[in-house]
């Protein structure tokens, strides 16, 4: 560890203790603990309010759960969810049949009760992200490396309808959740649906093309990671970056500076341009403007366009998480998920109306969107984008407030934000109101670029951050924030973790991604990248204050090959849905499968919704 390395590691420790003081714990020298690296208390020592008997650690083609609580397959990639869909045949895959059927690796999970505006934890609609294929364990005869030049175009159009978006309602009798077929909600978002384009980048030369001289209708969307619930029933929908699916020659388009600060390499991952021209970035240099937003969609009006929010900022969206603020204005939480990336924030212009949800349906169009800055004094400034200020001028390459949204990551360069450590889920507790930021990890860091929000270098294994708007105020300029954990083994030093002493030898985790919180406030979170540490990815429960705090307990062990996302309870905090995303995807070919879970036997691996209960019918982890 070098001296800047140690320095960080001090303040860590420094703010972690002074946390506790604040915090007035029975136990303030136990949390102070969490700042000494590698030192771990015997499990149990410390009190948490989760009585779930903790998993051990396992990693197999089965998933796993604490006793007392069983975990069911509710939706698999390809179930029929559309009236007349066909029912999943994986030797006969075509982009007709998977229109009605349930998405490919599925990831957010959005619970809307029904009716509209109920607390209803019976019955509702699942809204849920499908990220991206594998193609690799989707058709025979080929490799990761090489399907970009294997597949064919019949293939390629089977992984745009399989990616986007599915939603379906689902109801519990005796017991057991169930889709319910053909409702009119089931419906799916695909890599080919329409969309209208709205809000301050609307219309901008640079989101005009060939096919669309208006630049306010786009097809498509993809690699749907996380996402977010508007306080109206609306579901935001996060494209966390499409720049692998482009092909062409980057450096003959005519923005190459602004497709490469978007990585947009002409990579094209999936082949497929190959057999659309739109996706050549040297002839249809602004068709990737026109992804990287996030979308909003109405669930319970089946004939409701999705729109995408320009206000919102373009980027690799992980989430957008909500909550209305003190004064009526809604404030989204939004993290750029890659290596030195930047936190935002945006800000309604208008206030949120309870009583009239139409009245809310374009609140996202105006409002204003800020990065944070995060400073070694525990303060954080957000500053906004806004054309004219702080930089963003004419002069400096921002023509307008649309290029300001459209170049958002060189809006952020210019005002100086605070690069991080690959941001994922950003969300606020809706308990406490303090906000949660988690950072997966960056192995890129250097020694010498450590600062006090991201203290690690080579972070192979993430942290989270909390923040604390002022007095409750989710718009201020300015927050405190404090260290929430540092993820990895506290029984290796050099790791640097920093976790609740209490943690048991089956508690600690690395690489956190999405969270959530369940209705007494106690944060969940998923894990994505444990199998290069040979263990498996799952889900993780802590408490956030008191004795118990940061003190994570393994609740969930995913299979062989996939990662945990979307956690979502229902309101009574009773069910608790998850995605298993990506099993075997660690497989070499179809033909040389590492998972063949959820079914079984030598079937394909199928990316699925589980709905976890407990036994006695209680809440999901006391």
């Amino acid at each position: 560890m070098n001296a800047d390395s140690r320095i960080y590691a001090e303040l860590v420790d420094t703010r972690l203790s002074r946390r506790a003081a604040l915090l007035g714990l029975a136990s303030v020298a136990a949390l102070a603990g969490i700042g000494g690296l590698g030192r771990q208390a015997a499990a149990g020592q410390v009190a948490s309010s989760l009585t779930f008997d903790e998993l051990t650690k396992v990693y197999d083609d089965n998933h796993h759960v604490p006793a007392g609580y069983t975990a069911s397959p509710l939706v698999r990639w390809g179930d029929p969810i559309l009236a007349g869909a066909k029912p999943f045949d994986p030797k006969a895959l075509s982009a007709e049949s998977q229109a009605g059927q349930f998405g490919y690796n599925c990831d957010f999970i959005g619970y809307m009760p029904l009716p509209v505006g109920s607390k209803t934890s019976d019955h509702g609609l699942l809204c849920v992200n499908n990220e991206y294929a594998n193609p690799h364990v989707m058709f025979p005869g080929m490799t990761e490396d090489d399907a970009a030049k294997k597949v064919s175009k019949d293939q390629a159009d089977v992984m745009r309808a399989a990616w986007g978006h599915s939603i379906v309602e689902v109801k519990k009798t005796d017991g057991k959740w169930a889709i319910v077929a053909d409702s009119k909600y089931n419906r799916r978002i695909s890599g080919m649906t329409a969309f209208a384009i709205s809000g301050p980048a609307a219309g901008h030369k640079l989101l005009q093309t060939s096919a669309d001289p208006t630049g306010t209708n786009a097809i498509g969307t993809g690699y749907n990671c996380s996402g977010g619930m508007t306080p109206w029933g609306t579901i935001l929908s996060c494209e966390e970056g499409l720049s692998d699916t482009f092909g062409g020659d980057a450096a003959k388009a005519a923005n190459p500076e602004l497709l490469e600060r978007y990585s947009y390499d002409g990579s094209d991952f999936y082949g497929l341009a190959r057999f659309e021209d739109r996706m050549v970035l040297d002839q249809e240099p602004n068709e990737p403007n026109r992804f990287d937003w996030v979308w909003e969609l109405d669930p319970y009006d089946p004939a409701a366009k999705p729109v995408k929010r320009t206000a919102l900022g373009r980027f690799s969206h992980e989430a957008a998480n909500s909550i209305v603020n003190k004064d009526g204005r809604v404030v989204v939480y939004l993290g750029d998920d890659d290596y030195f990336e930047y936190l935002y924030r945006f800000v309604t212009a208008g206030k949120f109306n309870p009583t009239d949800r139409a009245a809310n349906m374009n609140l996202l169009d105006e409002g204003e969107l800020s990065v944070a800055k995060v400073n070694a004094d525990g303060t954080l400034q957000w500053i906004p984008l806004l054309h004219g200020q702080n930089g963003l001028t004419p002069e400096k390459g921002f023509a307008d407030q649309g290029e300001v949204l459209i170049k958002a990551r060189l809006a952020g360069d210019a005002v100086g934000a605070t690069k991080m450590d690959r941001p994922e889920d950003f969300e606020p507790d809706p308990v406490s109101g303090k906000v949660y930021a988690v950072m997966t990890k960056n192995k890129k860091r250097k020694a010498d670029q450590v600062d006090a929000a991201n203290p690690r270098a080579e972070n192979q294994w993430g942290h989270i951050l909390e923040l604390l708007p002022p007095d409750g105020d989710h718009a201020a300029a300015g927050f405190t924030w404090d260290v929430f954990l540092l993820a990895g083994n506290p029984a290796k030093a050099e790791q640097g973790a920093k976790l609740n002493p209490g943690t048991s030898a089956n508690g600690w985790f690395v690489c956190p991604d999405n969270i959530a919180f369940d209705p007494k406030g106690r944060i969940w979170i998923g894990s994505d990248g444990a199998n290069d540490f040979d263990i498996a990815d799952g889900l993780y429960a802590a408490d956030v204050d008191g004795e118990g705090r940061a003190l994570t307990k393994m609740f969930l062990a995913c299979p062989t090959g996939a990662e945990l996302t979307g956690p979502c309870f229902t309101p009574d905090g009773k069910t608790l849905f998850v995605s298993i995303q990506h099993p075997g995807e660690d497989s070499e070919t179809l033909e040389k499968l590492t998972s063949h879970w959820p079914d079984g036997g030598d079937s394909m691996p199928r990316p699925t919704v589980l709905a976890i209960t407990k036994d006695d019918g209680g809440e999901i982890g006391s």
